[in-house]
């Protein structure tokens, strides 16, 4: 089994490595996590909420470094529901549902976050603006339409593969598209 503390050490160097690339700002940040899979066991099957714990007070540190709001994803049994603050379900406009996520429906990392957040609102959906998916959780359809990844040195929490991703606005128009600011007038005269 592996020991709490290299998954916190683990955790620490992904937000470490996550801060740096300045990919992480503005917004909000969505968690999907199976600590099963960061145990070495297979998704859905053991979820510990000790691992739950580490990772949630690192991954929360993003917060103060970053101007982001960290939201933690549900497991299937929930549809996936994330779990925000109530300012974040607020000014976003979210729908909320009814329910409560325990380890057994939600997930060891959703249920601790819910436990242990402030003012939580579980919610239906969100268009988050980046986010980390730490033992194939599937987290892309809560990221913004244009998902980018991105590459940092450490490739696991534990023994849970991580993929990390950004959003950017989608690129639209064809060959008379630019896409970046000029500042010459001009027409589209058709």
């Amino acid at each position: 089994m592996i020991d709490v503390q290299t998954i916190q050490a683990d955790t620490r160097a992904v937000v470490e490595q996550l801060l740096q690339t300045g990919s992480i700002k503005d917004g909000i940040f969505v968690v999907g996590c199976s600590t099963s899979e960061v145990a070495g066991e297979r998704i859905g099957t053991s979820g510990n909420e000790s691992m739950a714990e580490v990772m949630f007070r690192e991954l929360k540190k993003m917060e103060d470094q970053a101007n982001i709001h960290v939201a933690f994803q549900c497991c299937e049994h929930l549809n996936r529901s994330i779990v925000v603050d109530r300012s974040v379900f607020e000014k976003e406009r979210l729908t909320e549902v009814s329910a409560i996520p325990v380890p057994k429906a939600g997930g060891s990392m959703a249920s601790y976050a819910f436990k242990h957040m402030d003012d939580p609102v579980l919610v239906e959906t969100i268009q988050a603006d980046g986010g980390l998916d730490i033992g194939d959780t599937l987290i892309g359809m809560h990221l913004k339409r244009v998902a980018v990844p991105v590459r940092i040195e450490q490739k696991t929490i534990g023994a849970a593969h991580i993929t990390a991703a950004k959003t950017r606005p989608p690129l639209i128009g064809g060959v008379r598209a630019v896409y970046e600011r000029i500042e010459e007038e001009g027409s589209c005269d058709e």
